[in-house]
Order: C-alpha cells, then structure tokens, then sequence
C-alpha cells in the first residue's frame, strides 16, 4: 500500500474522525451497572461475542460490498448496503449513533473539494458512517483489508477505552487487552469475507437489551 494511502488510513481510523468514538459505549455502560460486566475476563467475553456477530457476520461483509460498489461505481448498490447496516443496528441508539457519525463525516468530505462527493453517494454516507468509510478507503487507494482491518481496530480501541472508564481496570490492564483481543481479528476477518449475502446478519441480544436501557439510563457517561 502507498505511503500516501497508508497515512490516510491512519487518519480514518483515528477515535477524533469524525465526532470522537470516545463518546459511544454501544451498550457497555449499561452493562455495567446491571453487572453483566463485572471484571476483565466480563468485558473481553462481551468484546469476542460483538467480534463474531456484529463484526464478524455484518460489519466487515457489508464494507467489503461497499467498497466494491464504490470501485464499481455502482450508487445504487452502494445505497442498498448502506441500508442494510442502518437495518442491522437494532437499538435506536444504535442507528442514531450510526446516523450522527455517518452526518459529521459527509459534512467533512463536502470540504475537501478534490474529492468526487457527487449527489449520488452522499444519501448513503449521511446515514451510515461505514459507507464513508468505504467511499473514502476506496478513493484513496486503501486496500480492502487494510481498511477492515483498521475499521475493526478503531472499533476495538473504543470499546476498550470506554472499558477502561466503565468496568474499570487501569491503562496497563487496557493495553493488554487491546493487544489480545486485536490479534483475534485477522481470523474473525477471514472467516467474515468468505460470508455469501445470504448468510449476512448477526445478533447479540443483550447488547441490544443493554443499549435500550441505556437510552433512558438515570446517570451515563456516554451517548450510546
């Protein structure tokens, strides 16, 4: 991969692009205080189970056909994916957290004027943060895997940076935990890309009961 392409990865994958992934626990904090999550061993049970069935069997196939409907210059196919994901996050929580990053990082690619951000791919991108991911790994040469791979690790660091607040443990304890659970990745990836349409689609059920208890938790931290 280029130089150039190789930078503009990292930039994508930073937690500051494009409204802070600091700001989201995705259900954890509920979690939490319910006392699902109790411990280390807790939190990386809940991180492999959202690995396998959010990231694993939604996430990584639909950038994959994302980014090759941007490469195919298929908008409508483009859209289609796009919807699926929104579809596929099962908490209003979740979609709005999905909407709001997918809204701040349309806004940021309309500044950048050397970009092709025509009418036709900025519906899907508005909606869905991961179609911005596509369209921007796509245009800026990042390959397939490299721009999974580091949506995955963006994700991951997140994750265990809200850990570090909410369960808690201390920043050595998060540093080995972000080492482990990143080097499950690249076999949760192999497994993802083989995936046929029909078999798209994942569930973690008490996610999804925790991130809509969330949305009316007393005292909370994070948006989501």
């Amino acid at each position: 991969m280029p130089d150039l392409a190789l930078l503009r990865l990292l930039q994508l994958i930073s937690s500051s692009l494009p409204v802070g992934g600091f700001t989201y626990s995705q259900g954890l904090e509920y979690a939490v205080e319910i006392g699902w999550v109790a411990s280390d061993t807790d939190f990386v049970r809940w991180q492999q189970q959202i690995i396998e069935d959010t990231l694993g069997r939604v996430d990584w196939p639909v950038l994959m056909r994302l980014y090759r409907a941007c490469d195919a210059d298929d908008s409508r196919g483009f859209a289609y994916w796009s919807d699926f994901l929104l579809a596929n996050r099962e908490t209003g929580e979740l979609r709005g957290e999905e909407k709001q990053r997918g809204q701040a990082l349309s806004r940021l690619i309309a500044e950048w004027p050397d970009l092709p951000f025509t009418p036709q791919w900025q519906p899907a991108v508005r909606q869905c943060q991961l179609a911005g991911f596509a369209w921007l790994g796509c245009r800026w040469g990042i390959t397939p895997q490299a721009l999974a791979l580091g949506y995955g690790y963006s994700w991951l660091e997140s994750s265990v940076m809200a850990g570090l607040k909410l369960v808690p443990f201390g920043q050595q304890k998060a540093q080995s935990l972000l080492r482990s659970l990143s080097a499950t990745l690249p076999e949760a990836l192999a497994r993802a890309v083989t995936l046929e349409d029909d078999e798209l689609g994942g569930s973690f059920p008490l996610q999804a009961i925790a991130s809509s208890c969330h949305e009316t938790q007393y005292s909370r931290l994070f948006r989501s």
